[in-house]
């Protein structure tokens, strides 16, 4: 039997409601998200993967979703999702196939209950001749066959080079208490229906005489009230959300000052893999880095932001950051780390020279 959260999860996705699904998920990152629902037994990401949101499929992926749980016909996700790139072509193939097959590519060969593969699907198509005609002509889908001759190389490279890239959200604190944008739009939903729902039953009641004595001043007044009050509520929201912003980043920096006294001054001896390096920002790139580096130093203190950079210059410069680790680096983290403590030189050395134009 399904929990209450997988039930409100499956109503997510079935209403495409991205945003509320993404903040649910954030605030539940305990939910099981692999469970099977309806008489097909399909699993949240199949469910996604049949209505094309490629969205969700991304963020359930995300939270764990597994592609390769059956449903009643033994289909995985990557058979939904190769059923309907086959319908839709070349974008379906993007947004679904590209996705799965980079999470799990052994599902390209899971067979369902009949023996058929998500690959076989595919070859089937490239390989189909036209039968209507009797004749061995071009086949009409041959636009369709050009572009599965070109997917596993051109799309996939393009796709491989955004997925998993860092999502600010993920470093976001969890509050449970406090109510995000989307249950806020809600409930200023329901509170605006039941106040509609409220007025129609009292005019309704009313004489028709009583309801030529309600002014139009009157009603301009309660509609400016509510337009007040969800602006007021809404400006509110937006402060909070910036004082969380302001509150994630002082956090962010903290901790990164926290590492770097235990990694570069302690007199540890143990082996650093590329995890355990200070990053600023572990899963962000370089100038997100910079960007932790130097939060809360202003910037149009010249002297004190050129004292700021000359200090991460020093701390990330690749000969003295060698002279410090180079020795503790784990082998096969290596070369991916001064590789990293390069881009973060050259561009703490590009803002350098920026600030002497």
């Amino acid at each position: 039997m399904l929990t209450r959260g997988q039930k409100r999860l499956w109503k997510y996705i079935e209403e495409g409601s991205l945003m509320k699904l993404k903040s649910y998920l954030r605030k539940h990152r305990d939910l099981d998200v692999n469970f099977s629902q309806g008489k097909r037994q399909r699993s949240p990401l199949q469910l996604a993967c049949s209505l094309g949101d490629d969205a969700v499929v991304r963020l359930l992926l995300e939270h764990g979703a597994d592609v390769l749980r059956v449903d009643r016909k033994g289909d995985t996700a990557l058979h939904v999702a190769v059923n309907r790139a086959l319908k839709h072509g070349k974008t379906a193939y993007d947004d679904l196939v590209v996705p799965l097959r980079k999470n799990c590519p052994e599902a390209m060969h899971a067979s369902n209950y009949a023996g058929v593969t998500p690959q076989d699907l595919l070859d089937g198509l490239k390989h189909s001749e036209p039968s209507r005609s009797g004749t061995s002509g071009p086949s009409r889908a041959d636009p369709e066959k050009d572009w599965l001759e070109k997917l596993f190389g051109e799309c996939e490279d393009e796709f491989y080079e955004t997925f998993g890239v860092y999502d600010a959200d993920d470093y976001l604190p969890v509050d449970d208490d406090e109510e995000d944008y989307g249950d806020w739009a809600d409930r200023i939903r329901r509170e605006y229906f039941a106040k509609k729902h409220a007025e129609a039953q009292k005019m309704a009641a009313s004489s028709s005489g009583g309801r030529k004595k309600k002014t139009k001043r009157e009603d301009g007044e309660s509609y400016k009230e509510l337009h007040a009050r969800l602006q007021k509520e809404h400006e509110e929201y937006l402060s909070r959300a910036a004082r969380k912003e302001e509150e994630t980043r002082q956090g962010k920096k903290r901790r990164y000052e926290q590492m770097c006294a235990n990694t570069f001054n302690s007199g540890a001896v143990e082996l650093l893999s590329y995890a355990d390096i200070p990053w600023p920002a572990p899963r962000g790139t370089v100038q997100e880095m910079v960007d932790v580096m130097l939060h809360g130093v202003d910037r149009k203190d010249a002297t004190a932001f050129r004292k700021a950079l000359r200090q991460q210059q020093a701390l990330w410069h690749p000969d003295k950051f060698a002279q410090r680790c180079e020795a503790r680096l784990d082998g096969k983290d290596k070369q991916r780390i001064l590789d990293t403590v390069t881009a973060l030189s050259q561009e703490l050395n590009r803002l350098a020279q920026s600030l002497k134009k």
